[in-house]
Formats: C-alpha cells, structure tokens, sequence
C-alpha cells in the first residue's frame, strides 16, 4: 500500500530537519508524537493503545545510542559509523476504507475436542496456529484438542475476505473469539443440566467443568459433549458458525534502531547491529512474532541496499528481471537481525492484539538512510544505497579526491 515509501520520505526529512536545527533526531520526534485518545481526521479512528515512546526507550537501550554516538565523534578514517532510527505506523486491516469480514465454525467432538474451519488463508504467517491458540485459551483446552481445517476455499469454509494488510489475527481472530465463546457458552448450558448449577457458576479449565466459587470439579467436558451429541431428550451437538464484520481498526507502532559502517573508499554500507521493536498489542504467539519480524526485516535490508528493477531508457523492458541479475539478500548479506516487542492492550482485537504481518518492513530502510547521514553527514533521498549510488554521491559531494587514472 506504500506505506513502506511514505515512511522512508517522512523519517529521512525528519533527520534532516533535525539536523538543519542542531536537534537529536529522537528529540525532535518526541516533540511530535501524538497521545492515547487521538484521533485520525481521515479515517475518524482513536488511538486506544500507544507504545512508541516504550519503543524508543527500549530502542535506544538495547543498541546503546547514547554510549555509540559519542564513540562515533570525528571519525576521519575511510570507514565510519554511524547511528540511525526510524518510526512507523501500521493499520490492523483497511477499516474503514474497505469491508473486513471474517467466519469461524467450531465444532465440538464427542471427545471434547474442537474442530475449526476458517476462511482465512494461512500463507505461512502462522495465522492458523494463532486460532488455534485463541480457541484453546476460551474453551480452557490444550492446543492438540483443536483441529484446524485449512482448506483456503470459502465454497467448504466460512466467507472471510482475505489475506492482506496485516489482518488475520486481529479482523479473523476477533470471529474466531467470537464463535469460541459461543461454543464456551453452549458447553456450560448443558453442564448446567447434569449438575444443576447454573452456567454462571461454572468456567472450563483443563478440559474439565468446574464450580468457580469452590474451584471444584463437577465433571468432565468429554462427559458434557457426550450428553450434547446422544441425550435421548436433548440431544444437540454443540456448534457455532459466526462472522465478524469488523468496523474497528488499532494502530500498531514501532521503530527500527540500527548502526552502520559505511566504508568511504567503496560506498559499501553494511549493517553492524540491528533492532526491530513492535507495539503490535497483546503478542499471542512470541516465537511466531519473532518469525515474522526476522522475515520482514531481511526484505526490508534488500530494499535499503540492494534491490532495483532496471529498465532500458530506449525499450522499456526489464534488464534484470531474473534471480540472477535481481540482486536478493542471502543470509551472507544478512546482518543478525534483533526483534522486541513492547507489549500494550488494545480492547479492539482480541486478547488485546493488533497487527503485526507487514510492520518490519517499513522502518529498517529509513533507519539504515539516517544513519549513513550520521555516519557522513550525505543525505540521500532515494533507495538502494548499492555501493555505485553512494560512492558517486560522496564524490559529489566532495568528500573523495577525484583519482586520475592512466591509461597505458
């Protein structure tokens, strides 16, 4: 959606403002950050949960900014360093600019165990591990009790719209939620029946029905399923098939804090330490996150330093549209990439989520362009920063010797 480019222009003018002002560059962002209660004048959505000031503290900790800026003073050998950060804002799915809908089907076994359908495509985010986490913690079941059936075909599947804009755990998550609880209160309605208690006084922990005021167990939940699927009088498998149309959206923040060595004689820039710091709420899936942000920041270097489509001026068609000639990132040209998440609640998604899918990608470029400019005092206003594009830059702006070179 370009969010990825916009940001790269937004955070690069804001270096260089705070540059022209003699300001640090965090300062300066401190200054302008909006608060909890705001809201967009666009789009009307309030900002609920806020962790960028969080992010920057955590930041600028973790890669030790004030220790390293004051070490990297008057550099005037041909390799330098320098520090560089960058902030970023990302929307859990596109309300209100276009429909979010989501299904969720859970099917009670005789077991006791759960079967889900989701229409949500799972692309290899982990979103089908997340339902399933989301459905266990509602239903008090262990993970291997839910069974999710992914087809990726809505003719079999409740309708979901799709896979896009970082979405799957807020906008289908909240179905999922919903259709669970539906079958929590299901479960506890017929408990009532065989224990005499009313449902209130009951909750489901461990696979087993317990009065919630003593904290004892009044039956199991396999013996509850059973009576739903073959009580002679009552008998009514235990079901939910619900839709969420989710007209609601939360803000995900973060920052990106990394240190470079530029190499002058080259234009080489390479990435010494990097850290990619989430407020995406209520992290559901710790080990997935991280995942996700290792994915993305990789793909976010590639675009920082290496990735060009190039064009011929006369025909137009692709020079390098091959692996061979498109230059990707392999894990040689990968840095360790650093995640951390500062974790808020959002009342929106559920358990407190928000979107997490495409944020790392948007900050590393800006961040690793800022601290070039740290680093040499250049600004460069466009991306990659491959070793041509910023040794002709340095030569421009006249911080090589223009070498003569003999012919023989």
């Amino acid at each position: 959606y370009g969010t990825p480019q916009i940001f790269f222009a937004l955070e690069s003018h804001l270096d260089d403002i705070a540059r022209r002002l003699g300001m640090d560059p965090i300062e300066l962002r401190r200054k302008n950050l909006i608060k909890v209660g705001h809201q967009d004048p666009l789009t009307k959505n309030v900002v609920r949960s806020f962790g960028i000031p969080q992010c920057i503290e955590k930041g600028m900790e973790l890669i030790k900014w004030d220790q390293k800026k004051k070490s990297h003073l008057d550099q005037k050998g041909p390799k330098r360093r320098g520090m560089g950060m960058a902030l970023f804002a990302y929307a859990s799915g596109t309300h209100p600019v276009a429909l979010e809908l989501a299904g969720a089907r859970i099917v009670m076994n005789q077991d006791g165990s759960v079967t889900l359908q989701v229409g949500a495509t799972e692309i290899g985010q982990g979103s089908d591990t997340v339902f399933a986490q989301i459905t266990a913690e509602v239903l008090g079941l262990p993970m291997d009790m839910v069974h999710v059936v992914t087809t990726q075909d809505t003719d079999i599947t409740p309708f979901d719209s799709g896979a896009y804009a970082s979405r799957q755990t807020f906008v289908t998550g909240i179905a999922v939620r919903k259709a669970a609880l539906e079958v929590r209160d299901k479960v506890l309605e017929v408990a009532a029946r065989r224990t005499g208690l009313a449902p209130a006084e009951m909750d489901i922990r461990d696979c087993r029905i317990v009065e919630t005021a003593l904290g004892r167990v009044v039956c199991s939940l396999e013996e509850v399923a059973m009576d739903a699927y073959y009580d002679r009088l009552l008998a009514a498998p235990i079901t939910s098939d619900t839709s969420a149309n989710v007209r609601i959206n939360a803000m995900s923040y973060g920052a990106t804090f990394v240190e470079v060595e530029v190499d002058m004689e080259t234009g080489k820039v390479e990435v010494s330490e990097l850290w990619n710091i989430h407020d995406s709420g209520t992290i559901i899936n710790p080990r997935l996150a991280e995942g996700q942000v290792h994915g993305g920041v990789s793909m976010a270097l590639g675009a920082a330093l290496l990735e060009q489509m190039l064009f011929d001026p006369q025909t137009g068609k692709a020079l390098n549209n091959n692996l061979l000639d498109y230059k990707l990132p392999t894990i040689l040209d990968t840095p360790k990439i650093n995640a951390a998440f500062v974790e808020t609640f959002d009342a929106a998604g559920s358990f407190g989520s928000k979107s997490l899918g495409e944020c790392p990608v948007i900050s590393p470029a800006p961040a690793v362009r800022n601290a070039v400019l740290d680093a040499t005092g250049v600004a460069f206003h466009k991306i990659p920063l491959y070793p041509q594009v910023v040794f002709e830059k340095f030569r421009e702006a006249g911080l090589l010797a223009q070498r003569s070179v003999n012919h023989v």
